[in-house]
């Protein structure tokens, strides 16, 4: 099932953040779940099927719970509560000196030891915990252009790579916390966490209560410059402007789903070949409704960092049967900050 909005009920609901929006967002914000009458689940066709609404500039007037919080700020207590192709630019991410396999160390920018980012395999994954590996781009793997580092947190190991200046992890964050899932309720598949990571609400993945960041609650983040919310130290939740980065990298929005997404575990459409060609290795995890899994095969949903209104931040998405990228396509890559979708970090 795909996220299919009602267009016009959902442009007043948002832009306007009215009080009778946000008397009915109250119940909302502690439960996760959205009101029948602005959300409705079904089948779609390729195109995105996401709610138009307007992400101009808020006045003071609106009635959504505007939050004051810094980068400074105490984590939340959700988380105290548990424990053209021509510009691809792909270099290994680990550290200089410390790869055999590379063609040329100069390839290795020094930073990576600064980073903190190890070459590939470092870590036992009998002794630690890894995410499924066989989706990578394995030649990448063989050549070792992925680095790799450990989350202490939890002792879960993430590959890593380099895209243009960018480092990125090229797995999907795993690291359980309040209001997030691998799955549950409908389409419940057992071993999600391993393979796809887990899925966030955006104040999840903010690192913020829902009563700060989650539905109806005004949590802009500029000013905050890097969010790490529910990263690892050292890495942070992508802004739109650093998802807009790794776009143009890999050649625009037209083919960037083209580049990123693995090369294997989508499920087929005609005329659609993934490259993987920048070790990204995107899965389709699909998104979670309150804790309701949908969609798996068929797309992922990327969070920013980058609030859109009281109700809703920005998001990156990719389909099976599209190879591009919905990124600033026309206010269209908005999501309900309830939805659960995944969380790729960057290194800072």
């Amino acid at each position: 099932m795909k996220k299919i909005f009602v267009a016009l009920s959902m442009v007043a609901f948002l832009a306007a953040c009215d009080d009778s929006s946000s008397a009915s967002a109250g119940a909302n914000d502690e439960s996760g779940g959205e009101s029948s009458s602005s959300v409705v689940l079904g089948s779609s066709s390729s195109e995105k099927e996401k709610s138009q609404s307007s992400s101009s500039e808020k006045s003071g007037k609106s009635s959504c719970s505007v939050i004051d919080v810094s980068s400074s700020s105490v984590k939340s207590e959700s988380t105290e509560k548990s424990s053209s192709s021509e510009k691809l630019s792909v270099t290994s991410s680990s550290p200089a000196g410390k790869i055999e396999s590379s063609s040329s160390k100069s390839d290795v920018p020094q930073s990576y030891a600064e980073a903190k980012v190890m070459p590939s395999g470092t870590y036992d994954c009998t002794k630690y915990k890894c995410v499924t590996m066989e989706y990578l781009n394995q030649e990448f793997l063989e050549a070792g252009k992925y680095g790799e580092i450990l989350d202490e947190r939890d002792n879960q190991v993430y590959k890593t790579v380099q895209i243009g200046e960018q480092i990125w992890m090229a797995e999907n964050l795993n690291y359980e916390t309040y209001r997030s899932w691998c799955g549950g309720g409908i389409g419940y598949v057992e071993g999600n966490c391993a393979t796809y990571g887990r899925l966030y609400t955006w104040a999840a993945a903010m690192d913020r209560s829902e009563g700060d960041c989650g539905y109806s609650h005004d949590c802009t983040t500029l000013g905050w410059g890097n969010v790490q919310g529910v990263c690892p130290n050292g890495w942070h939740v992508p802004s739109e402007d650093e998802w807009d980065a790794l776009i143009a990298v890999v050649g625009g929005r037209d083919i960037a789903g083209q580049k990123l997404k693995a090369q294997t575990g989508w499920n087929a459409y005609s005329g659609i070949i993934n490259e993987d060609a920048v070790g990204f290795s995107a899965l389709p995890a699909g998104f979670s409704n309150n804790g309701h899994l949908n969609d798996v095969g068929d797309d992922v949903f990327f969070w920013s960092a980058t609030q859109s209104s009281c109700h809703s931040a920005y998001d990156v998405d990719l389909y099976y049967n599209y190879d591009g990228v919905y990124l600033k396509f026309g206010n269209l890559n908005l999501s309900m900050k309830y939805y659960g979708h995944s969380v790729r970090c960057v290194r800072d």
